[in-house]
């Protein structure tokens, strides 16, 4: 029992160290909003959630991502407290308890789906909360910026973490089984990892994930009603540079996971 807890707290250590880490290499990389960061990094509490359980994944990702931000603030800082330690915990540990007993690459699609979902939509939450208590002037309207907020902030963070997921995760999950088969979990040791992840799933996961972007940004882009949707519940004076940068950076995302998604079945037929 002690040997157990041993191991879980230095791979709880480990693993907040290379997720802060990772995290602080992409933080100065914001969304449209200004706030919350592009990181890529995810996959790391992904991997030790899977490998090590539920309890290690979840805590180093919230050890790590507090680590992370108040390096880049240079202060503990309060919003990632208040949002991105108990969304990040909730978000990997249930990854890894979808996948605990039971592994195969469709349930971990699945669960990746729904982890970086549920994950997401808590800190978008969390930190619209932590704007209307701590910096009121950045909304207009509460209840629309809550709305906007949440909706905008998840959607981009899904969007630019869920191909990191899928393409990176499975390929490095096959080398810590082969490496390490001593301490590969009996969920993973009784799964056949040397088997494709679906193609269909996977390009699915992309392609619908592209265009559901791609169609956000084209709509504020061109709808007056749907950009005020976006923004209408944002101080006046961030509106037009909020919308300028949806367009953009929600165009480059969609774009992105659509060429992939669409050239992954085309390179698997060449191979």
């Amino acid at each position: 029992m002690r040997r157990r807890i041993s191991f879980e707290i230095a791979t709880t250590v480990i693993g907040a160290t290379l997720y802060a880490l990772g995290s602080y290499v992409t933080s100065y990389i914001v969304s449209p909003w200004g706030t919350g960061q592009f990181r890529p990094a995810i996959i790391i509490p992904s991997i030790f959630a899977i490998f090590f359980g539920p309890n290690v994944g979840g805590l180093s990702a919230a050890i790590g991502t507090f680590i992370a931000d108040s390096l880049k603030h240079g202060t503990l800082y309060l919003k990632s407290f208040i949002a991105a330690v108990p969304s990040n915990f909730i978000g990997f540990y249930l990854l890894g308890k979808l996948l605990e007993r039971d592994f195969t690459w469709r349930k971990f699609i699945i669960a990746s789906i729904i982890s970086l979902a549920v994950g997401n939509l808590i800190c978008a939450l969390l930190v619209a909360v932590y704007y209307l208590i701590f910096v009121p002037a950045f909304a207009s309207s509460p209840l629309l910026f809550l709305a906007s907020f949440v909706i905008g902030l998840t959607s981009w963070w899904f969007a630019t973490m869920i191909p990191f997921q899928i393409i990176l995760v499975p390929p490095l999950l096959r080398i810590l089984t082969e490496v390490f088969p001593t301490i590969t979990p009996p969920a993973l040791k009784h799964a056949d990892l040397t088997k494709e992840v679906p193609g269909k799933d996977f390009v699915l996961t992309l392609t619908i994930t592209g265009l559901i972007i791609l169609v956000i940004a084209l709509a504020v882009s061109f709808s007056k009603d749907v950009a005020f949707i976006f923004t209408g519940g944002l101080n006046p004076g961030y509106r037009e540079t909020v919308k300028s940068l949806i367009v953009a950076m929600f165009s480059i995302t969609g774009v992105t996971l659509l060429a992939v998604g669409i050239a992954f079945p085309l390179l698997k037929k060449r191979a």
